[in-house]
C-alpha cells in the first residue's frame, strides 16, 4: 500500500459506465489502498477506462442488486471498505474528512459510517428536498452484507455500531430524462414484485394518496422547488415513481391494506 493510501478497498459495481467510471475510480483511487471494480459484460470501454484510473476489474455476471455488491465485497482484501455506484464520486473535502476519520483512530468507533450524498439531476444540484445531504452507509468493516433484495438493497445493521462522518459523496443520477424516467419504471416493477412476494398488497387510493404525500413532503415543505433547473421535473418523476409502484402492486395484488 502506498503511504499516502488508507488502508480501504473502493468496491464499485458497473455495466456499460465508460463515461462515468473514470470519475467514480479516480476519486477512489487517491484515496484507497485498491480500487475494485466487478463488471458485469460490460460491451462498451467501462473496464479500460477503469483500469487506466487505477482498477483492478473483475468480471460477474449479474446477480441482482444485494447480491452483485456482496461479490464486489468478497473482493475486499483491506479492513475496510468504502462502497460507490458509477455513477458517484468522492465530493471536494470527503479526501480529507477521511483522512481526519482515519488518522485519529476515530474510524474504529463505529463498524459502519455514514456519507451524505447529494443527487445531481441533468446539471442541478438539488442541495434542498432531502436530496442535498441523504445519508448513505458507504464505509463499513468489510465482514458486512447487503440483505436479499430485489431494489433498495440495505446492509445487515444489526448488532453494528453506526455512525456518520461528514465526506460528501456526490451522485450524478441520469443521463437524460427517458433513460432516468426508464429506471425508474424498471425499480417500481422490482419494488412491486418484492412487496408481493412478501405478501404485502395495496388498496385502491395507495397509489394517489402516498405519491401526492411524496411530493408534498420533498418538493414543498423540504424545500425542493428551491433547486429551480431540473428539480421540479425530478421531484415530479419521483412522484410517478411511487404512484406507479403502488399501482403494480395492486394490480399484481388486488385490494387490502397498503
Amino acid at each position: 500500500m502506498q503511504a499516502d493510501r488508507l488502508p480501504i478497498s473502493g468496491v464499485v459495481i458497473a455495466k456499460d459506465e465508460g463515461d462515468r467510471i473514470g470519475r467514480c475510480v479516480a476519486s477512489l483511487a487517491a484515496l484507497c489502498a485498491e480500487v475494485v471494480v466487478l463488471d458485469s459484460g460490460s460491451t462498451d470501454d467501462t473496464v479500460a477506462v477503469a483500469e487506466a484510473a487505477g482498477a483492478r476489474v473483475v468480471q460477474q455476471p449479474w446477480l441482482g442488486f444485494a447480491a452483485q455488491k456482496n461479490a464486489a465485497i468478497l473482493q475486499a482484501s483491506q479492513p475496510w471498505v468504502l462502497l460507490l455506484d458509477a455513477d458517484e464520486w468522492l465530493g471536494e473535502g470527503a479526501d480529507t474528512a477521511l483522512r481526519a476519520l482515519f488518522a485519529d483512530g476515530g474510524v474504529e468507533r463505529a463498524d459502519v459510517w455514514r456519507l451524505p450524498r447529494r443527487t445531481r439531476y441533468l446539471g442541478t444540484a438539488l442541495d434542498h428536498g432531502g436530496w442535498g445531504r441523504e445519508p448513505v452507509e458507504r464505509l463499513f468493516r468489510p465482514d458486512l452484507r447487503y440483505l436479499p433484495a430485489d431494489v433498495h438493497e440495505k446492509l445487515d445493521l444489526a448488532g453494528r455500531r453506526v455512525a456518520g462522518v461528514a465526506a460528501r459523496i456526490e451522485h450524478d443520477t441520469a443521463r437524460s430524462d427517458a433513460e432516468y424516467a426508464a429506471k425508474l419504471d424498471r425499480y417500481a416493477a422490482l419494488w412491486a414484485r418484492q412487496r408481493r412476494a412478501a405478501g404485502k398488497r395495496a388498496g385502491p387510493l395507495a397509489a394517489p394518496l402516498h405519491a401526492a404525500a411524496h411530493w408534498l413532503k420533498n418538493f414543498v415543505l423540504r424545500g425542493g422547488f428551491l433547486d429551480g433547473g431540473s428539480a421540479p421535473r425530478y421531484h415530479f418523476l419521483h412522484a410517478r415513481y411511487v404512484y406507479r409502484k403502488y399501482a403494480l402492486l395492486r394490480a399484481a395484488g388486488g385490494g387490502g391494506g397498503g
